[in-house]
């Protein structure tokens, strides 16, 4: 493939990240007279939704993720490379990446976002974060590695660290992830661990706001609480956390909890290549747009998704970070990219809200679509509609929903197997750590 644009037929759409919008700007552009190419650490792309379900040991990692060279094996302008960005010269217009530099026409940054430990550098030594399937697997490791543990300590109060499990962060994330595990204490520990009792495991599950799911409405906050109360999970709410160590988290209140487990979904930073002004990086570390998702001061240069900072008068924190805005965004930009080229007139980028659900756990999930409210077993069924029917490939469709039986009727299944054992941080990179 030629790297030198006067080689080329037509123009060269570069874009950044195989999430949910870099797929729809690629799918968009199919049969268009231009050159596409999509780079990507990972030549596969993953359903981030249902992360926390590999997390959890419900479903395998392979089962949400798909290749990217096969999602678009029948698209004849598209092209692919396994590449880590490294930095943007929009004067230039190339793209500097680890395996060589590629010149662009038009460029969509997509690289999505990461964990936001908020500076808090003892946190993020020892806080497990969930944004990559690497890091799910880094959790689902970890839980069982506690459980083994805790088998093996005869004193049930040395072996609470093991099996007190606290999740940070009342968005949907933190919601399911405890919903998840709560679960596992209810239908599986016994089981799996005769040696420990249900009683001894406790799942916590913290948010610094003074209800869980705030994007949500009332109805579905207040509800998902109760689910979560009612599956047995500890709900901190008006908590803020101020450390932990690896041993003990510690709340402002002056509280703590004595854990060896602390998963972090409290907050995203976007995460962006070298090149950008440090006068478009907005809040949460995301590169300001303007109204039709180009990047300020950089002509040709788009921003979507979770990376994007679509701040309007009518929006002043932007949009929010779910896939169905960085799809919006992306068939968008697309669009947006063709009109330019023929020097069409454009219009301003306009979000259409669907609507928004978070599942607690079985027959225990809310939904929001616009004035109508509804959960309970309905809202489950909807969640696992919605979420098995947007799963690229009909494989990973059909195992996500035999699973889903299985577990349905035996609320036993589960891929509850540690592959590659998960590392805690050594002593003496605590003591880097503390000083």
């Amino acid at each position: 493939m030629p790297s030198n644009s006067s080689n080329r037929k037509f123009p060269r759409v570069i874009i950044i990240g195989a999430g949910f919008g870099g797929i729809e700007v690629a799918k968009k552009l199919k049969n268009k007279e231009v050159e596409v190419l999509l780079l990507d650490r990972n030549n596969f792309h993953t359903f981030q939704p249902l992360m926390y379900q590999v997390a959890t040991g419900t479903l395998s990692a392979d089962s949400i993720s798909f290749p990217v060279r096969k999602m678009f094996k029948n698209q004849e302008n598209f092209h692919f490379r396994l590449a880590d960005v490294k930095s943007i010269d929009n004067e230039a217009k190339i793209v500097k990446t680890d395996i060589g530099d590629f010149d662009y026409d038009y460029l969509v940054v997509a690289t999505g976002a990461t964990t936001n430990f908020f500076g808090n550098q003892q946190i993020t030594k020892y806080a497990l974060p969930m944004k990559n399937i690497q890091e799910a697997l880094n959790i689902r490791s970890y839980v069982l590695q506690n459980l083994e543990e805790a088998v093996m300590i005869p004193n049930p109060e040395d072996r609470k660290p093991n099996l007190n499990f606290v999740i940070v962060g009342g968005g949907p994330t933190g919601v399911e992830l405890s919903g998840a595990i709560a679960e596992i204490k209810n239908n599986v520990l016994e089981k799996d661990y005769p040696e420990l009792k249900k009683s001894e495991m406790s799942v916590y599950l913290v948010e610094g706001l003074p209800k869980v799911l705030a994007n949500l409405s009332e109805k579905a906050s207040k509800n998902s609480e109760k689910y979560l109360k009612d599956l047995g999970v500890e709900v901190l709410l008006n908590v803020q956390v101020t450390g932990y160590d690896g041993n003990s988290i510690t709340f402002a209140d002056g509280r703590s909890i004595e854990t060896k487990t602390v998963i972090w979904g409290a907050g995203v930073a976007g995460q962006y290549p070298d090149g950008f002004k440090k006068e478009v990086i907005q809040r949460g570390n995301r590169i300001q747009t303007d109204d039709q998702c180009r990047v300020i001061d950089m002509p040709g240069v788009y921003a979507i998704g979770d990376v994007s900072a679509f701040i309007t008068d009518d929006l002043p924190r932007g949009l929010p970070g779910v896939a169905p805005v960085a799809q919006q965004q992306g068939g968008y930009v697309a669009k947006h990219i063709l009109q330019t080229m023929s020097n069409q007139p454009t219009e301003k980028f306009s979000y259409f809200d669907k609507g928004s659900m978070a599942t607690v756990g079985r027959n225990k999930a809310v939904v929001d679509m616009g004035k109508i409210h509804f959960s309970g077993f309905l809202g489950w069924m909807t969640w696992m509609f919605v979420h098995l029917m947007s799963i690229y490939g009909f494989r990973n469709k059909l195992i996500t929903f035999v699973n889903w039986t299985v577990k349905f009727f035996t609320k036993n299944s589960g891929v509850r197997l540690i592959f590659h054992k998960y590392d805690e941080p050594t002593p003496e990179e605590q003591a880097k750590t503390i000083q």
